[in-house]
């Protein structure tokens, strides 16, 4: 057994090489006609679309929760009474990604036991709670306790809808789906942006904004009662006609066969054993388990949530206007993720991932360079808020959605879930302590420095991309799986 996972790529490698390539294609012409699928086309993306419409949304409500104390920090901190406490104001951001934290860990178990539509469900339950918490705290432990419930379901809602969006997706689509969880957070990151403009002029706006965002959680647990729940959950809990029923509705009647011959192939008679933490970190799974970690804590080692936790921190010390800051870095990161979703089925993960760090590198050089005396004052804020956006762009073509949908891709249907849950837990322990420490740390060590070093890990990202990350553009989930976890 160590000999053969001795290698940290060795799956990747394997995967890729001639001989298993040939066999792949072999495979897939087979089943794929010149029209599609056995020659009855492929299915119709519009059967399963409401269904990710609905699931996306507990995205939106991830991206919102993560923008709205951007415009509204300061009138919070001032009401609450710890304006000029930056650790006071870290933790209104950190907590929240503290209750990500926990609810990350259990997102497995809970997308496991329950099935994925009640797991939606439960993620919206701590965030319409925490947010009617947060919306009447009279203090800061009030405020602080409504972040944390609210981080809790933030924390359970990425992963299941990743696991769930790529599970009812067909695979010729699954990646301009698995990119629309990026976009709905783009649009919870820009609508947070737009509802909390008048909280510097109006008294107590801030607490609108966070009464606003319980009404689309409680349209996701309503709407879950009417969408598919995963054929692929189904199938492993041994409820097959129960998974047929949900592939006529998600993909229709036609392709019913085929998806469960699908599921068939990489059946291997271990479903029902309990898949125990020790054998994700230490067993047969630990070097997918170990990439789909590093590429979430390269992520966020580069600094993205720096970015959007404090731009207006940022953009008010160059002398922006932050509302007008915050509105550009929300639009080009939205224009970026829709760029993703029309390019990911075309060009593949592996390249957007590469250019997309490559990119941020150089975002990040600008940056690095305006801190600089090389540059005069005016150049200086150019190339400052022009690396910042450039930064966001390439971000979100890439960097943004690619990990998300490649981990739910690479894992096997047995550990999905948990090892989902596992490689979101290093997320956002790494966020956790990026959102509480940034502003210190940019105060202490100066933009120059702190940029360098998100650089830095930027180019590690691209490097490391290169060694480790196979392609799986095109295939489905059950090819994916033999490919890289063939049977014993």
């Amino acid at each position: 057994m160590r000999g053969r996972h001795g290698d940290a790529s060795w799956m990747y490698k394997r995967a890729s090489s001639k001989d298993h390539i040939d066999d792949n294609e072999k495979d897939e012409s087979s089943i794929r006609m010149p029209n599609g699928l056995g020659g009855i086309g492929n299915p119709s993306w519009s059967r399963c679309l409401p269904h990710i419409l609905v699931a996306i949304i507990s995205s939106l409500l991830f991206g919102y929760h993560l923008g709205v104390v951007n415009e509204t920090l300061e009138s919070i901190s001032i009401d609450l009474g710890f304006s000029g406490n930056t650790m006071a104001e870290g933790l209104v951001v950190s907590t929240c990604l503290g209750g990500a934290l926990v609810g990350s860990m259990f997102s497995g178990w809970i997308a496991d036991g329950v099935g994925r539509r009640r797991a939606f469900q439960l993620c919206a339950l701590p965030m319409i709670i925490g947010a009617s918490m947060s919306a009447i705290a009279k203090n800061l432990w009030g405020m602080l306790l409504g972040r944390l419930f609210v981080g809790t379901g933030m924390g359970i809602g990425p992963p299941v809808a990743a696991l769930y969006v790529a599970e009812v997706s067909p695979s010729y689509v699954r990646g301009a789906f698995g990119s629309s969880t990026q976009i709905a957070a783009c649009l919870g990151i820009l609508g947070a942006l737009f509802i909390g403009l008048p909280a510097k002029e109006v008294v107590g706006w801030w607490r609108i904004c966070f009464w606003v965002s319980t009404i689309p959680a409680a349209l996701l647990a309503l709407s879950m009662e009417f969408c598919a729940e995963s054929p692929h959950w189904l199938f492993k809990k041994g409820r097959g006609a129960e998974a047929e029923a949900e592939f006529e509705k998600l993909l229709g009647g036609l392709h019913v066969k085929h998806s469960m011959a699908e599921l068939s192939k990489s059946d291997r008679g271990d479903e029902a054993e309990v898949v125990k933490l020790s054998e994700l970190i230490f067993g047969r799974h630990f070097q997918v388990v170990f990439i789909g970690s590093a590429l979430f804590a390269l992520q966020q080692l580069s600094g993205i949530n720096a970015v959007f936790y404090f731009s207006s921190t940022v953009f008010k010390n160059a002398g922006v206007p932050s509302d007008f800051a915050n509105i550009c870095v929300g639009i080009a990161n939205l224009s970026g993720s829709i760029i993703a979703t029309i390019l990911m089925d075309k060009l593949g993960r592996r390249v957007l991932l590469l250019g997309s760090f490559l990119g941020m590198a150089v975002a990040t050089g600008l940056q690095v360079i305006a801190a600089t005396s090389l540059v005069s004052s005016s150049g200086a804020l150019y190339l400052s808020l022009g690396g910042m956006l450039m930064f966001v762009l390439t971000f979100s073509l890439g960097a943004g959605p690619v990990p998300t949908l490649l981990l739910s891709e690479i894992f096997p249907s047995r550990i999905r879930a948990k090892a989902m849950a596992v490689c979101m837990a290093v997320h956002w322990v790494i966020n956790f302590f990026v959102g509480l420490f940034f502003l210190r740390l940019l105060k202490q060590l100066g933009p120059l420095i702190l940029y360098t070093i998100f650089g830095f890990f930027c180019l590690v990202a691209v490097i490391f991309v290169k060694k480790n990350v196979m392609e799986t553009k095109g295939k489905s989930l059950q090819e994916i799986e033999i490919a890289l976890l063939p049977p014993e």
